[in-house]
């Protein structure tokens, strides 16, 4: 009876794998086509014969190309899965919950995890700055609710309403406690950290709550703060390539009222290279698939997840 019954369900799987097989039917000789269910699941049709593909485990489908010329995996974040709804079961490792995406880090909010074939890049947030897991970009610590209290400017507390003069205004900068060219600006009493541009460190003001960015031989204590560091050299590029960037506009300026040049002339129209239209790649503003990790799966080994 249990051999029976065994058979009956393979059977089963058999006619239905079979049938969803025969139920897809390229709609063009050449193009990718999303799965009916599967997010990362697509169809590839080559001289009108399908073959399911599957994208690497993190990565879905993208499927907003009109004429279906773009084979195009990307991040499931930034695909608008809709319907379908199916994904192949996770796999993971070490900071990386799938093979492919970008995570947040379990202990410490200011960093993530940029995950490519199971290996994990550590990335870590601007100073005050923290990872937020909706948006996934860097914002003030103080905004994303995953970092705790301590995680904040470092635990750093603001001082209270009225310990300061009212000259100092609406926000106020005091000295980081270990580093000199970092300091904080307490706005409503929320700390956020900042940092001076490199070859200055944080000079206390005259005034509580008051500071600015100076050189460090000008800051008593951080004299040594840039070691062997050539700081003169650093402020010497700095400033070429200021200039150079000033000239370059006045050329740019310059050339812009400078008389018409002759018009040029229009390129001839390409010559058709072949009859089987290209994959073209879609660009995306995260960080992207440098190449589509998919894997061939014939349509007798599929089943949905």
């Amino acid at each position: 009876m249990k051999i029976y019954l065994l058979a009956s369900v393979l059977l089963i799987a058999a006619y239905q794998v079979h049938g969803q097989r025969e139920e897809f039917k390229c709609p063009d000789d050449y193009g990718f086509y999303p799965h009916s269910l599967s997010c990362d699941k697509y169809w590839k049709c080559d001289n009108n014969v399908a073959e399911l593909k599957t994208c690497g485990n993190g990565l879905a489908f993208d499927d907003t190309d009109p004429k279906y010329l773009k084979e195009n995996c990307d991040y499931l974040h930034n695909v608008d899965c809709g319907a379908r709804s199916q994904l192949e079961p996770a796999i993971g490792g070490p900071h990386c919950p799938r093979l492919y995406g970008i995570f947040p880090d379990d202990v410490k909010c200011d960093t993530f995890w940029n995950c490519w074939g199971g290996e994990a890049s550590r990335y870590q947030c601007s100073p005050g700055l923290a990872y937020d897991r909706e948006s996934r970009v860097c914002m003030w610590a103080d905004q994303v609710p995953e970092c705790k209290i301590d995680e904040v400017a470092n635990g750093f507390n603001c001082p209270a309403a009225g310990e300061l003069l009212a000259s100092v205004g609406s926000f106020s900068r005091h000295a980081h406690p270990d580093d000199c060219r970092k300091y904080y600006i307490c706005m409503e009493g929320t700390a956020r950290e900042y940092g001076c541009p490199i070859g200055t460190v944080f000079k206390i003001g005259d005034s509580d709550g008051s500071g600015s960015c100076e050189s460090p031989e000008d800051v008593p204590g951080c004299e040594d703060y840039y070691g062997d560091l050539d700081l003169k050299a650093i402020r010497k590029s700095e400033l070429l390539s200021g200039l150079d960037h000033k000239s370059k506009q006045q050329s740019s300026s310059a050339e812009s009222k400078a008389a018409p040049a002759a018009p040029k002339p229009q390129p001839q129209r390409q010559q058709q290279q072949s009859n089987r239209p290209q994959p073209q790649q879609q660009q995306s503003s995260r960080p992207q698939p440098q190449q589509l990790p998919v894997s061939s799966q014939s349509s007798k080994d599929y089943e949905d997840a």
